[in-house]
């Protein structure tokens, strides 16, 4: 142990002739003190690389399966099958990515750097090749799987090292904390931006709706066929070239974020030393799967998570046709996010005040009368964007705990195993893998539903039955996920007892290996 291993220095020191330390020494330690600090222009250049992930992340999660349908009209089936094979890729990816990464040599440039460097202008191609829709009619299927798993790969290239930075820009834990706050404001907001930036351009060159027999029959309900059904100005290839200036607009700001990302932050090469061997990859996935909390909250996590997912998959599709709102669906999904990011302090305060369990509770669940609301009342705008608004209180809840729980867990391993090191980024790339996991399933069954419903291509309006699939998929289905997710939470076992313990545990634990380094380090000065 840590303490045993102080004292044996501390005793061997004792028996030698004592001497001052010299001043150059004194120097040298302010020196390491002070390599540490963060300006807060790196803070800020730190926060915004982490900005393309989220704005990429969310043009894809509420527009392309959409797009998919309507604009590449793909048959459900097939946009089913390209949803959850890029988002199962992208799950497998990133535990591989991340064994690839934490055993990378140091450069003149860092350790993670060149990973961000090289991988950006090729992810920003790729992402731009998945919002183009190629003139072979065969190949469609093949071109978006290719460059959606392309696309996922390289992301993930760039994301983990991103990820894993935090532990490379100081030495000094209370910097590395403000940095990691920084980076949630501003990858929130890039949220924001990319649902903003796609959907105004997209929203303003709408695909026309093909009416068929359905809506010859029902030109007079305007309920169902809103108030889009003579908007026929606008051509097909107007919107493909809509859905090319957005990735073109988001390609730009991604290029931008990581040259501020590249420029504006350097890694300390003392913090990237490995002071132990690194596990192997099988070692860190029995290590990882075998921690019972870890388990609980990533399987917790995993039913909420998926909740929301259905909820932000088919929003748009339960916005423009279930409801009618044609025009309005981009404004709706805009809401969402603004909502989201003005809650963020709000639940941020909330799990300071009342503790991290409670608000779990009461965050995910606060989206659920409102869920059920929206499929039980006639289709009113105002209340869809009473219902938006209450969503994103809900969705910032669920996008902030998952990151404020993991490191209550990482320390809860450090305290149950003092002699294990370099874990931490095995824990969140696994968790990042399920999430992900989680997500493809969820985008490719609710495709594959619709598809099983008879969903129309670029339809007007829908069958009675795939109204009724949508409403199942943003509604009652999501509510069941969640009351699961919720009912696994009970036998989370991290409370706020357990929480404050291993803070004073593993604040003992430090002040003891720095009175080790210290007496080393006198213990040399002597000799």
């Amino acid at each position: 142990m840590a303490k045993g291993e102080g004292a044996e220095q501390y005793a061997a020191a004792s028996l030698l002739p004592t001497k001052p330390i010299s001043q150059d020494g004194i120097k040298i330690a302010k020196q390491r003190d002070n390599s540490g600090r963060l300006s807060m222009c790196s803070k800020l250049c730190y926060a915004i690389g982490g900005a393309p992930y989220q704005i990429t992340g969310s043009a894809l999660g509420f527009f392309l399966q959409i797009y998919l349908l309507d604009v590449a009209q793909l048959d459900p089936f097939y946009a089913s099958i390209i949803l959850f094979v890029g988002r199962a890729w992208d799950a497998v990816t990133d535990p591989t990515v991340g064994f690839l990464v934490s055993r990378s040599r140091w450069t003149q440039c860092g350790r993670m750097m060149p990973w961000i460097l090289i991988s950006t202008p090729f992810a920003v191609l790729t992402y731009f090749l998945i919002w183009y829709v190629p003139p072979v009619e065969q190949g469609k299927v093949l071109w978006y799987l290719v460059f959606y798993c392309l696309f996922q790969s390289l992301q993930t290239c760039f994301h983990v090292p991103y990820s894993a930075l935090t532990m490379f820009i100081s030495m000094d834990q209370k910097e590395r904390d403000s940095a990691t706050a920084y980076r949630m404001t501003v990858e929130v907001l890039g949220s924001v931006v990319g649902t903003a930036i796609q959907g105004q351009i997209v929203g303003g060159a709408i695909a026309p709706c093909l009416p068929g027999d359905l809506d010859v029959l029902d030109k007079g309900n305007s309920t169902l066929l809103g108030s889009d059904f003579n908007i026929t100005h606008v051509s097909l290839d107007e919107t493909k070239q809509a859905y090319l200036i957005a990735s073109a607009v988001i390609c730009t700001m991604y290029v931008l974020c990581a040259a501020v990302l590249f420029l504006g932050v350097r890694e300390q090469e003392e913090c990237g030393r490995l002071k132990t061997e690194p596990m192997s990859f099988f070692e860190g996935v029995r290590m990882v799967m075998g921690y019972g909390p870890y388990v609980k909250l990533v399987m917790g996590f995993l039913f909420t998570s998926l909740a929301f997912m259905l909820l932000e998959g088919n929003f748009a599709l339960f916005i423009t046709y279930t409801l009618g709102f044609r025009n309005d669906f981009q404004n709706i999904l805009l809401v969402i996010m603004l909502s989201g990011t003005l809650s963020i302090p709000f639940w941020q305060w909330f799990l300071i005040q009342f503790g991290k369990k409670t608000a779990v509770y009461i965050g995910i669940t606060w989206a659920v009368p409102f869920m059920i609301l929206i499929v039980c009342i006639e289709s009113s705008l105002i209340v869809a964007y009473v219902v938006s608004v209450a969503a994103g209180v809900s969705v910032a809840a669920a996008f902030l705990l998952p990151w404020s729980m993991l490191p209550d867990v990482v320390d809860d391993f450090k305290v149950k195993n003092p002699e294990s090191s370099g874990h931490e980024a095995i824990f969140y790339s696994f968790y990042v893998f399920f999430t992900k996991f989680a997500s493809g399933i969820s985008l490719g069954i609710s495709t594959l539903s619709l598809d099983f419903a008879g969903y129309v291509t670029r339809g007007c309006s829908q069958p009675d039955a795939v109204n009724l699939t949508l409403k199942v998929l943003v509604s009652p289905a999501p509510v069941v996920l969640i009351f699961l997710g919720l009912f696994i939470f009970k036998t989370y076992p991290i409370d706020e007892e357990r929480r404050q313990g291993n803070r004073k545990l593993l604040q003992e634990m430090r002040e003891s290996d720095q009175d080790s380094e210290t007496e080393s380090t006198e213990l040399g000065s002597v000799v």
